[in-house]
């Protein structure tokens, strides 16, 4: 990143004459744009932030005045073209992040953006992996990035109770997240976090205090993954059906409540009336019984003058019954079939599943986790209540069944077998939508597993806490550090989730003169904060995973590292150049 176009903050801020504040612009709409901006301006540097919002944001985002009491300069427009990133003062800023939740908006806002100032530091929000690729060589200094697919793991993981399958590659090397149980010793290289048992979590912990229920980050391919292995388990649960379910549903579906009601009227007095005919005329056996039933109810039998009062009385209604009765068995035929035709066309499902998925939402995240899903093997009914959502098309093409309906109405979980499911997935942008949904699947059956998107991330952990929900995530504040540290420019290989942490991990460099050189490596590896993973000498391109902690290290030299957000911020400050400084 050390190129004429790509300069370090640090570079800048030499340049500078009147404020020597790195100037960061944002523009977005929805929960993200506020959450990125919060880590910013909470994450230790001296920034300069300026938001581009349209007029009307998402309902999940808060109240910008929070931003702005911090300093945080906001303006609203309604396109973002060259005028309005003029007007935000554009021109000669560092970085501009684009995270609005449309991908074409982005594209062409960056184009926009590089006339303004071609010198700037891009981090872009896409969905479309391929169009993202594609962005990534039209713009020399850019970073892409995906919020779904940096959250749909933890969602699919929640779902499965196992941990969230992150993994990154580095220096030919594929490393993942994983219990220590399920990984040989030799292929751990670093434990990220450990509990005591007592629900309290120790991220990136000594070395001395590793267990054998330590959440670590290890090298991949030594064994199966544990989510494979819980996923193929479900898979096999989610193959037993209950056909007889389906034919009921069918027909409470298809036959209306009414036309059922005259039916079995008319079917009740069909029977008595041919019991009361067969034994007056004293019909014997069974099978006459009902030939002599049948022929008098379609009004085939002759008029019997001789027959006792009663009998005959028996004859009239069972003709006249019969007459009522098959209009009635045709018109709930023909009802049903029209019904069940248009609840299908509505989205609605007839079929009874078991020990499947239910997934609410079909955006973005939601789609992502569609996918993972299906890749593992696992069964889905997905609700939307929008037909028009991204990921409609794609379950279609899935052959996934997708409800059209408000999750947040008890009908509709019902309708999704939400009482043989195995785990609800909640990720609407919806919060009100997804706590209704979650506590509606706790009524319909105590042991399902909810795992529930909401965006307020303390909101989230009262919620987890007080209803009894497995898992609980804020997505926007899941992804922010990672957007939040491509803007700062920093090396960021991979964001890790941890509970409610996000660990970043990240490559420094040791610039001459800085902190950090001539300091032993151990100096850089802080418990609890930054915890190295490995190192290359400069000049070397091979990277040493078991490094010397006695190593002297010397300018040139990058420390690949686990850290908090604040852990690595003070590792970079240690790493980076001093700044000049002169008289007056």
């Amino acid at each position: 990143m050390a190129t004429d176009q790509g300069r370090s903050l640090m570079a800048r801020w030499r340049e500078r004459t009147n404020d020597a504040r790195p100037h960061l612009v944002i523009c977005g709409s929805d929960a993200l744009v506020y959450t990125l901006a919060e880590e910013l301006a909470r994450s230790g540097h001296r920034v300069r932030l300026t938001l581009i919002t349209p007029p009307e944001l998402k309902t999940a985002v808060p109240d910008l005045g929070d931003l702005r009491v911090r300093g945080v300069k906001v303006i609203t427009a309604t396109r973002l073209d060259e005028r309005t990133f003029r007007d935000a003062g554009l021109a000669g800023a560092d970085a501009l992040a684009l995270v609005m939740p449309d991908d074409m908006v982005n594209l062409h806002a960056a184009l926009c953006a590089r006339a303004v100032e071609g010198d700037l530091r891009l981090v872009m929000r896409m969905f479309n992996t391929g169009l993202a690729y594609g962005v990534r060589r039209l713009f020399a200094d850019c970073a892409v990035l995906s919020d779904a697919a940096m959250a749909a793991p933890a969602f699919v993981a929640a779902a499965l109770g196992e941990v969230a399958p992150t993994h990154f590659r580095y220096a030919a090397r594929t490393m993942n997240v994983a219990q220590r149980a399920d990984v040989p010793d030799d292929a751990v290289l670093l434990t990220l976090a450990t509990s005591d048992g007592n629900g309290k979590t120790t991220v990136l912990p000594p070395a001395s205090e590793a267990k054998p229920a330590d959440l670590v980050l290890a090298e991949a391919g030594r064994r199966p993954a544990a989510q494979a292995v819980a996923a193929r388990r479900l898979s096999r649960e989610g193959r037993r059906r209950r056909p007889w379910l389906s034919v009921g549903r069918a027909i409470r579906v298809g036959l209306s409540r009414k036309l059922g009601i005259a039916v079995l009227v008319a079917l009740g007095l069909t029977l008595v009336s041919g019991a009361l005919l067969t034994h007056f005329t004293g019909v014997q056996g069974f099978w006459r019984s009902i030939y002599v039933t049948l022929l008098t109810m379609v009004g085939s039998s002759d008029v019997e003058e001789n027959n006792e009062p009663a009998a005959q009385a028996a004859q009239l209604v069972l003709t006249l019954a019969g007459v009522a009765l098959l209009p009635l068995v045709t018109a709930a035929v023909v009802d049903g079939v029209v019904k069940t035709r248009l609840a299908l066309d509505r989205g609605e499902i007839i079929k009874v599943y078991s020990g499947h998925i239910v997934l609410v939402g079909l955006g973005n995240v939601g789609t992502r986790v569609l996918r993972q899903l299906i890749d593992l093997g696992l069964d889905v009914v997905a609700i939307d209540r929008n037909p028009e959502a991204r990921g409609v098309k794609v379950a279609e093409d899935l052959d996934v069944p997708v409800i059209i309906g408000d999750a947040a109405l008890e009908a509709t979980l019902r309708s999704a077998s939400i009482a043989s499911c195995q785990a609800l997935v909640v990720v609407s942008t919806d919060d009100a939508v997804n706590l209704q949904a979650a506590l509606h699947a706790r009524q319909a059956r105590d042991g399902i597993r909810v795992v529930l998107r909401l965006y307020d991330d303390d909101f989230a952990r009262r919620v987890q806490d007080a209803f009894n929900i497995d898992i609980s995530r804020s997505v926007s504040r899941l992804c922010a550090p990672a957007f939040a540290a491509a803007m700062l420019e920093r090396e960021v290989l991979a964001t890790i989730p941890v509970e409610r942490h996000a660990l970043l991990v990240a490559a420094v460099k040791v610039m001459p003169g800085s902190a950090l050189d001539g300091a032993a490596l151990s100096s850089a590896d802080r418990p609890e904060s930054a915890r190295v993973l490995g190192m290359t000498a400069a000049g070397s391109e091979w990277v040493d995973w078991v490094p010397d902690a006695r190593r002297v290290l010397a300018p040139g030299d990058e420390i690949v590292v686990v850290a908090r957000r604040a852990g690595l911020r003070v590792l970079l400050e240690r790493a980076a150049r001093p700044l000049e400084t002169g008289g007056e």
